[in-house]
């Protein structure tokens, strides 16, 4: 196979069902000795290994010299300016306590910026997809940010900073801001659901910090080709290496990006 986009997505899609099926299969079946803690409240299980095993190897398959960067098997370096960035299950302790809101995210990224991005809910047999200039899609269908501009009527998506705690007060205090003057907020334990979530305009905007490539690199690019902006908290494109991201449409990002810039000024974000 050559190296084109469609190609790209095709593989992308056709891993992402093999391992969203898996992780069906094994749904409700992990055992407590079955759980490792890489750090605190950051688990992985057998399910979260296979699934990227199943995952790699189609990409293999497809496509042996480009490089990978997996959650939880590293680095599969390669030269090429193609990088596949995959999370086998984002939202993996939902999944371990049976939550149904977990997913798999797939990217392909052409000198270090989104090409292709694939994130698929098994749970609700949904599949988002986007290449880059091509538009975003949910099963095939176009998607777009919200149209909703003031914030009074906005729900809006975050993360806990858990593997940023040292930033809780700047957090808090943003939160509060966000809270007092939106619809609502919610916290579901997926980021790359939330940034599917806000491309199709059932959230307005997201944000949270000390996120890894593989957690936002396809939802972003799906913000992105859904008509939406996507940066850090200094509005600017380095959220792949921060792991700091503000998405949605341009009023409630302008919105998101004055509280945060403000409250993070003195606290210069690090992954």
């Amino acid at each position: 196979m050559t190296d084109n986009a469609e190609q790209l997505l095709e593989v992308a899609c056709e891993a992402a069902r093999r391992a969203g099926h898996y992780l069906l299969e094994n749904r409700g079946r992990i055992q407590p000795d079955e759980v490792d803690e890489k750090g605190r409240s950051d688990f992985v299980t057998r399910v979260d290994r296979r699934s990227e095993q199943l995952i790699v190897d189609i990409i293999r398959h497809h496509f042996p010299t480009h490089a990978i960067l997996a959650e939880e098997g590293g680095v599969h370096r390669r030269k090429g300016r193609l990088h596949w960035v995959i999370d086998p299950l984002d939202g993996t302790t939902n999944f371990i306590q049976d939550v149904p809101f977990f997913c798999l995210s797939i990217a392909v990224l052409q000198d270090g910026v989104p090409l292709v991005g694939v994130v698929y809910d098994p749970v609700h047999q949904e599949m988002f997809h986007a290449i880059k200039g091509g538009g975003a899609f949910l099963n095939d269908r176009p998607i777009r940010v919200s149209r909703i501009e003031h914030p009074h009527r906005a729900l809006i998506a975050t993360g806990f900073p858990w593997r940023s705690k040292r930033y809780l007060p700047q957090y808090l205090q943003a939160f509060e801001e966000i809270f007092l003057h939106t619809a609502g907020m919610r916290r579901a334990g997926s980021a790359a659901l939330d940034l599917c979530y806000t491309a199709c305009g059932r959230y307005v905007g997201f944000w949270e910090l000390g996120l890894s490539p593989w957690d936002i690199a396809a939802g972003s690019l799906l913000v992105q080709e859904a008509g939406g902006l996507v940066s850090d908290f200094r509005g600017k494109p380095d959220y792949l290496q921060t792991g700091y991201i503000i998405a949605g449409n341009r009023a409630i990002h302008r919105f998101l990006l004055n509280i945060l810039t403000f409250h993070f000024k003195s606290h210069e974000p690090k992954p």
